[in-house]
């Protein structure tokens, strides 16, 4: 199948995309979007999004953070980076992201979901357990930070 029509909203590139996200803590809780969209959806995530020519990652984090929840954060240095690569039924790369991940510091705001976020969450510990997060954005929380780890 011919997938050259089909390349729209990161489906089937012909190259990776560079993505960002913000790790942000606030009051001992971590900010999570559920998304909306691919190729995350239904899942809780650290919010982020696509690196736009000319950005650094440190701007790409900041406008994403803002057009995702509503607030403002101040990024800072990359912490994690991991590869995003889906596959449909053929075999095709429907999207494949490589995503630097940076630790970030709230400034100011309320949180509103926003931009391909259904939802928008400060996050503790105890609830990480009850949700629908993404494998990466749970491998990063408790990698880096301890968060999500479950103590006997």
């Amino acid at each position: 199948m011919d997938h050259s029509n089909k390349i729209f909203n990161g489906h089937y590139p012909n190259h990776p995309r560079v993505a960002v996200g913000a790790v942000v803590f606030n009051e001992e809780k971590v900010l999570l979007v559920l998304r909306g969209k691919p190729p995350a959806e239904k899942q809780w995530s650290i919010p982020g999004g696509s690196v736009e020519l000319g950005e650094t990652l440190q701007e790409a984090a900041e406008r994403e953070i803002a057009e995702e929840t509503g607030i403002v954060i101040q990024a800072k240095k990359p912490i994690y980076t991991f590869d995003v690569i889906d596959r449909d039924e053929d075999g095709h790369i429907r999207f494949h992201y490589v995503i630097v991940d940076l630790a970030a510091d709230y400034v100011s705001g309320e949180l509103r979901a926003g931009d391909d976020a259904v939802d928008v969450s400060w996050v503790s510990r105890k609830d990480l357990k009850n949700l629908n997060v993404s494998d990466a954005a749970r491998k990063l929380l408790v990698q880096c930070y301890g968060f999500g780890r479950v103590h006997p």
